[in-house]
This record gives C-alpha cells, sequence and structure tokens, in this order.
C-alpha cells in the first residue's frame, strides 16, 4: 500500500455494509479496494478485491466477520481491516450514502451532532433504510471522532423538481408537515448523467429515462442533466414493484387489509416491505436470477408483472418529458437479465425503442430508436 491519503465510502443496508477505498493521488481518487459485509444478523460474511479484482480479505478477518452481530461489529470489523494493511492511520474522511435528506438538503453536508440527529429524524420517512445509514455513521464516529464523515443524500437529485411533481394530493397542511414527493435514487441517477455521455460517445441526451431495477427498483425522467419526475414518491415503497416491496398499492387495499383483515400498522410495514413484491406475487423468490431460471407459472407471472409495471412507468415519464431520446438501464436487474431488458424493451415499441438482440446479450448498447443511433441498453 502507498503512504497516499484515502477516503472510506460506506453504503449501509439492513444487512450489508459495502464499501469502496479510494486513494487520493495528485488531488483525484482512484479505486483502491472494494467489498463489503454482508448478512449481517444471520451468516455475515466478508469480502474484498483490489481495483483489479483481485481477492483481499485475510482469514483472520473472514473468522472475525463470522461472529458479527450488529451493524457496530461490522464496522468494527472493517476497521481493523484497514487498520491491518496499514490504510486505517491513512484515513483524511469518510462518505456515506444516506437515503433520505428532507426536503431541504440538497447537496453532501458534513456530518456534525446536529446533523446527525436532524438525518435520524427522519427515519419515519425511510423506515427499511434512514436507521441502517446513521448506525454506520455512528459506529464510525465512536471509533474515530475526529474523521470528517460526509453524507450524500439519495434524495438531493429530486429536490429541484417542479412542484406540480413533488406535490401528494391531500390538503396543503399535510404538506407543511413534510408529505412530498420525495424520490430516490438519486445517487445512482447523478452517476448516470455524469457518465453516460462518455459511455455513449456523445452529448447526454435531452429526454432520458433512467430504469434503476434491482432490489430496489424505480425509473426517472431526467431533462438536460436534471430530475423532473421519478417513480418513488414519499417512501422508498412507491412505484415499481421490487424484490420484497409492493409499489405503488391503491389507498383503498390498505384501508381494506386494516378494516377486513385486521393489519395494524406494524404488520402492514412487514407486508409491504417484506413479503410482497417479485416474492409475493412468485411464492418464490425475491431474486430475479432464480424467477428467470424457474419454469413455475408464478415466477413467470412475477416477471411479467414486473416488466408490464416498468413499460407503463416508461410511458408516464416520456409523457412528462415531452418524448424519449434514450433509455438507461442499472441496478443488479437492470445490467444483469437480458431477459428483462428485452421484455421491457418490447413493450416500448410504440416510442421508437427496438432492441439489438446480439447487443442485449452482450449487455451493451441495446436498444436503437430508427434514425437516432445507438442508445445504451
Amino acid at each position: 500500500m502507498t503512504e497516499t491519503p484515502a477516503v472510506l465510502v460506506l453504503n449501509a443496508g439492513s444487512s450489508s455494509i459495502k464499501f469502496a477505498l479510494f486513494e487520493i493521488e495528485g488531488g483525484d481518487p482512484a479505486l483502491a479496494a472494494r467489498g463489503q459485509i454482508a448478512g449481517i444478523g444471520t451468516h455475515p460474511r466478508f469480502s474484498a478485491h483490489d481495483a483489479k479484482g483481485r481477492a483481499l480479505a485475510s482469514p483472520e478477518i473472514e473468522r472475525q466477520a463470522r461472529a458479527i452481530i450488529k451493524h457496530e461489529d461490522a464496522l468494527a470489523c472493517l476497521l481493523d481491516w484497514l487498520d491491518g494493511t496499514g490504510v486505517g492511520e491513512r484515513l483524511v474522511a469518510a462518505g456515506h450514502r444516506v437515503v433520505h435528506g428532507g426536503i431541504e438538503r440538497t447537496a453532501p453536508e458534513l456530518l456534525d451532532r446536529a446533523v446527525i440527529e436532524a438525518l435520524a429524524a427522519l427515519a419515519p420517512l425511510a423506515p427499511a433504510h434512514q436507521g441502517h445509514n446513521i448506525a454506520a455513521i455512528e459506529a464510525l464516529a465512536a471509533r474515530r471522532p475526529a474523521l470528517p464523515q460526509v453524507a450524500c443524500f439519495d434524495t438531493a437529485f429530486h429536490a429541484n423538481q417542479p412542484s406540480v411533481a413533488r406535490r401528494i394530493a391531500l390538503p396543503r397542511k399535510f404538506a407543511e408537515k413534510g408529505l412530498w414527493r420525495y424520490g430516490f435514487h438519486g445517487l445512482s441517477y447523478e452517476y448516470i448523467t455524469a457518465a453516460l455521455p462518455e459511455i455513449a460517445g456523445g452529448a447526454l441526451p435531452e429526454r432520458l429515462v433512467v430504469a434503476h431495477l434491482g432490489n430496489g427498483a424505480s425509473m426517472c425522467a431526467i431533462r438536460a442533466g436534471r430530475s423532473i419526475a421519478t417513480t418513488m414518491g414519499f417512501s422508498t415503497l412507491d412505484g415499481l414493484p421490487m424484490g420484497t416491496r409492493s409499489g405503488a398499492v391503491d389507498p383503498g387495499v390498505l384501508l381494506y387489509l386494516m378494516r377486513e383483515a385486521g393489519l395494524d400498522e406494524p404488520a402492514l410495514t412487514k407486508l409491504l416491505y417484506e413479503q410482497s413484491g417479485l416474492l409475493g406475487v412468485s411464492g418464490i423468490s425475491a431474486d430475479m436470477a432464480t424467477l428467470l431460471a424457474s419454469e413455475a407459472p408464478n415466477a413467470a407471472e412475477a416477471i411479467e408483472l414486473f416488466t408490464y409495471r416498468i413499460g407503463r412507468s416508461l410511458g408516464s415519464l416520456a409523457a412528462a418529458l415531452g418524448g424519449l431520446d434514450a433509455l438507461v438501464f442499472t441496478g443488479g436487474i437492470g445490467e444483469n437479465a437480458v431477459a428483462v431488458r428485452a421484455a421491457v424493451c418490447a413493450r416500448a415499441g410504440w416510442l421508437g425503442l427496438a432492441i439489438d438482440p446480439a447487443a442485449n446479450a452482450a449487455g451493451g448498447r441495446a436498444s436503437r430508436r430508427p434514425g437516432a443511433g445507438s442508445r445504451p441498453g
């Protein structure tokens, strides 16, 4: 390892902490290592690779990881590993993905006690994520109190959407209490808008839709690099069906479940966040690769519902844009599920999208509009 300063980037989820380590060489960050501690609370395991994909974890750190119970243990394990490699003493800052920044935070922010408490107060707006993000911040602060930490918000990319795109049709007093459509996955969308011109070999398309498809899934309409509409709204439940999340549900269904099935708030939360989506419809798995490999009719129905809802949302977002110049897929499903990309583009033929089967199978530039040249798939 070199003696250059290093920055640690963390993405803490409900059962994992993903991390990347960047060394600052000549003022520019260079990826030195990345990995994750997965299975927190169940079957924890540590993995890490350098920038060339070579495994870095040692048997000792893998044994330590198997004793992890909570996020604090995972952070301790990660810092012990960094200290053992000599990187820990070269850390100059840490960055965190934080799902919710509220209505006012539109840019990365240096964390102090007041900011951490304000972000923790937003936990009811993102109950499946915010608490885990804060736990990682607190755990790192306990181990390295002098280390500067910066939060980057998934909501920030959408913060400048027009008011009409953010408003919920409830009495105005609720908007004053923070009930707005916030949108999420903003860090992913921000990255795509920055990286796409180089990948596609041209200017950023004026009217762009990005489909972030993974265990969490959403889509975003981007005009001239700015978010103007997105499928997720007040919470990370809204919009597309996901791995275990329901996506958009008629509010009347929720009232029915409360009244007729006797579900209270905790039971509804568990149903909507953990038991629905691909898992609920298929009854088999939340994993798209598992469903694609299955011959069960329910697996096929779950996949069809997923692609159908993407197609409907694509039409809505294209309407918000006044047309469509490019469609980009990202996220674990978007990047790897050839059949899903093909099905989505087949449904979008009315928009002028046509799939290149060979490019799609290769994971490259997969969609093409007549007369418009190739577009990233």
